[in-house]
């Protein structure tokens, strides 16, 4: 357990830290299991539409910095290819 003053201050903020990361990431989750359901259903209109509302939180969850930009752009593209693959 932390015995200073900025170690309890530290042990705090990571917590405060640590639940916003969870929020957005959770939201992030939510939003691309939607699209993924989409495209299970076949749906391709509900798949593009959920893609949509998808890519910002994504995109917002890298601004944040809670998943690497690199992974970001590949979920976007790899959903972006299931939702094409609809279509053909």
């Amino acid at each position: 357990m932390a015995n200073t003053k900025s170690a309890k201050k530290a042990v705090r903020q990571q917590a405060r830290r640590t639940a916003v990361n969870k929020l957005w990431r959770t939201r992030m989750r939510s939003y691309v299991r939607k699209v993924e359901e989409a495209v299970a259903s076949g749906d391709q209109k509900a798949a593009q539409a959920a893609l949509r509302e998808a890519q910002p939180h994504v995109m917002r969850a890298v601004q944040h910095n809670i998943i690497h930009r690199n992974t970001g752009s590949r979920k976007i593209s790899r959903l972006s290819a299931q939702v094409r693959a609809l279509g053909a």
